[in-house]
């Protein structure tokens, strides 16, 4: 297993999470939202998830520099995807693709839920680049791996050059896609980024270059000293919902264990990813987040099989903080997956 580097965060006794109002207020709703929606038996009310929280329909029309339009990949699966296309004057085979997975802990959330597609609208706009936010089957009515295969089902849709026609998107440049995704969202892109770069030679012309984890949700049988030290005592996040996510998504079959190598990423079951070409990773931490030496573990297991990793540390963050656009360090954020991406969407082109 990966050695934990501890964040340089105040001790939980001295520090002190300052955060606005309107911030609080949301953090302590959804809390409450979760609770409500997860059932005693280990399923959800999913009347009651799909209900809430609000959901934003695409926009038929281009609206604040953005047009936005759903594509379904599979009737059969309902795996569907939107597209945020920015309305500039770049070509579109100028700008990256950036795919991104929403969290929710594999049971919540949906892609055009109000956060998510406010938050893609934002990643569209500022860096800018064509992103596709695809929606994958929710847990416990979909196990694993079903999720990992609605995740790559996109990507093979997005290889083939007809199906870009399809989508109004002909010279879409997938040859340098980018893969990102916050809480089980990152923990999907990192196993579709793995998936990906081991069918490299089956694909046409998709290729990926770039991972942006962003606080992934991972779990394990041990507790870390950020889980013991910090559930109950920082917004949203604890162990007693940890464990029920981890519960609804893992398959039945193999038994209810944590260190499954979906969930305990770098633990004593990882998958050797050495001699695989994975591609640069930035990795985001929050120093007020239950799963911060997971998610620092993680970074050291890429380092440890040769990818590159830049971790981007967020001392003063709680767990998915990059959805609440009233905080500072969100617009940081992005200025940080601009410079991440960017710095390797031009690199080897000729100016």
């Amino acid at each position: 297993m990966a050695k934990t580097t501890k964040l340089k965060t105040p001790k939980l006794k001295d520090a002190k999470l300052d955060l606005p109002c309107k911030t609080r207020i949301s953090l302590g709703v959804i809390g409450i939202y979760i609770d409500l929606c997860m059932k005693k038996d280990g399923t959800v009310w999913r009347w009651l998830a799909n209900i809430f929280p609000p959901k934003n329909p695409p926009t038929r029309k281009p609206m604040d520099g953005i047009d936005t339009y759903d594509i379904v990949v599979d009737p059969t699966t309902n795996v569907w995807f939107r597209v945020y296309v920015p309305t500039t004057e770049l070509k579109i085979e100028d700008l990256p693709l950036f795919i991104y997975y929403h969290g929710g802990g594999y049971s919540l959330l949906n892609t055009d839920t109000k956060m998510y597609d406010d938050l893609c609208r934002q990643i569209c706009t500022k860096l800018p680049c064509i992103v596709i936010s695809p929606e994958y089957g929710l847990a416990p009515e979909y196990k694993y791996p079903s999720q990992f295969d609605d995740g790559v089902s996109v990507l093979t849709f997005l290889d083939d050059p007809e199906n870009l026609k399809k989508i109004l998107l002909p010279n879409l440049n997938v040859s340098r896609c980018f893969i990102a995704g916050d809480s089980a969202g990152g923990n999907l892109a990192h196993f579709v980024t793995l998936r990906a770069t081991q069918m490299q030679t089956k694909f046409k012309q998709l290729k990926v270059i770039g991972l942006l984890a962003i606080q992934p949700f991972f779990g394990g049988e041990e507790r870390t000293n950020s889980e013991s030290e910090l559930s109950g005592k920082v917004p949203f996040l604890n162990l007693k919902r940890t464990d029920w996510f981890w519960k609804a998504f893992l398959p039945e079959g193999e038994g209810y264990d944590r260190d499954h190598p979906s969930v305990n990423v770098s633990g004593p079951r990882a998958i050797d990813i050495s001699k695989v070409d994975f591609p640069k990773t930035m990795v985001v931490v929050g120093g007020f987040d239950i799963l911060k030496d997971r998610q620092l573990s993680y970074a050291q297991y890429l380092k440890n099989a040769g990818t590159e990793v830049e971790i981007e540390e967020y001392p003063n963050m709680f767990h998915d903080f990059i959805t609440f656009p009233e905080l500072p360090e969100a617009d940081q954020f992005i200025s940080q997956a601009k410079e991440f991406v960017y710095g390797l969407f031009n690199k080897g082109i000729k100016k």
